[in-house]
């Protein structure tokens, strides 16, 4: 479960951001793990890095948003900052922590929801898949995402991936579809391409990280369709 921190010294808009993501779990069917706090010291005080999402006032009594934007920077490189601010000057200074984005305030649920969805959606790109395969003497985990390419190799499969190459038994087929839903399409029937990792088509040739992988005519059009559906899915 996504665990989201709001940090807020306003009761009223602290209670209004509360809200705004209730509203948000109900609208997508999502599901989130809410704390508030109400001055930047209290979420600083003891900090552990078991937050997803933080939206974070840059104007507080105590301590302002962005002191505890540099504190928790030091601890947590990972978690997503979102600011709430009446001024978008104060917020342009959020670069330096690698805040996501910022909403100005009075805030609207439509801006409000928008930022949400785009750090939810960016946690849901860092989640690892691995693909567990059989090897010599035991199992190996794969990170998917690490992997440019398969390739059928009479009754097994060559895996080439960033961390390495490895063959394992099986068919191309079986790991195709294990990997239904991850973005992996064939650019001929020999090979099993990581959409992620393409890195440019010529022709009839596929860059896939360092690889050069052929296209064959009968797999060109619905490799290139699905390139482009990606390619067109994952901008924000």
């Amino acid at each position: 479960m996504i665990r989201i921190a709001i940090v807020e010294d306003n009761p009223e808009v602290r209670e209004q951001l509360v809200g705004y993501v209730h509203r948000y779990e109900r609208q997508f069917g999502k599901m989130f793990e809410l704390v508030t706090f109400a001055d930047g010291d209290e979420i600083v005080s003891d900090y552990r890095a078991v937050y997803d999402i933080i939206l974070l006032d840059i104007q507080m009594r105590r301590m302002d948003g962005m002191a505890a934007a540099e504190a928790i920077r030091k601890v947590d490189k990972d978690v997503i900052l979102i600011f709430i601010t009446n001024m978008a000057q104060f917020a342009i200074r959020g670069y330096a922590v690698d805040a996501l984005d910022y909403v100005l305030k009075p805030v609207p649920y439509f801006a409000f929801s928008q930022q949400l969805q785009k750090a939810v959606d960016r946690l849901q790109k860092r989640q690892k898949t691995f693909l567990t395969v059989p090897v010599d003497g035991g199992l190996r985990r794969i990170d998917v995402a690490g992997l440019y390419y398969l390739e059928s190799e009479g009754h097994s499969v060559h895996f080439y991936s960033e961390d390495g190459d490895l063959v394992a038994p099986g068919s191309l087929k079986s790991y195709e579809e294990k990997l239904a839903g991850k973005p992996f399409v064939r650019c001929n029937s020999g090979y099993l391409v990581n959409l992620a990792q393409v890195l440019a088509v010529q022709q009839n040739t596929v860059q896939v990280g360092p690889y050069a992988l052929q296209i064959s005519r009968p797999k060109k059009k619905a490799f290139l369709e699905a390139l482009t559906d990606y390619i067109g899915g994952s901008v924000k």
